[in-house]
């Protein structure tokens, strides 16, 4: 009885530790930089908007293209971003961001960042 139970045991706590690794990928395994705006730009996406009385707009609508190059290595980190607080950074700001990777099982961008979350935005200390 012990075997079973120990068995089934075994089985939940694997069945959660994928769970959670499939829903919280990008959190668990985010890359925090620090550095320069290299660059900013808003996604233009070339189409009329139309929506019903109250409907909010789709969050496409937000896009953003950022890159952030890292004051420790250099490495310039890139992502697309659907955060509006983008529309107020400006390139040669510094800023700390979070970089949310696509998971290993989405094979044909893996190794990519989808998300750039702004944590702290701050004028860059003189050069």
């Amino acid at each position: 009885m012990k075997k079973v139970l120990y068995i089934v045991l075994t089985i939940l706590a694997a069945c959660g530790l994928v769970f959670v690794l499939v829903n919280w990928y990008p959190y668990i395994f985010s890359q925090k930089v620090d550095g320069e705006i290299y660059g900013v730009e808003r996604v233009e996406v070339p189409m009329a908007i139309i929506t019903a009385d109250g409907a909010k707009p789709s969050s496409q609508v937000f896009s953003y293209a950022v890159a952030v190059k890292d004051a420790k290595t250099g490495e310039i980190f890139t992502a697309s971003s659907e955060d509006r607080r983008w529309a107020v950074v400006q390139k040669g700001q510094c800023a700390e961001v979070k970089f949310l990777p696509y998971p290993p099982w989405s094979l044909t961008r893996s190794g990519a960042y989808f998300g750039a979350r702004l944590i702290r935005l701050y004028d860059c200390p003189a050069k």
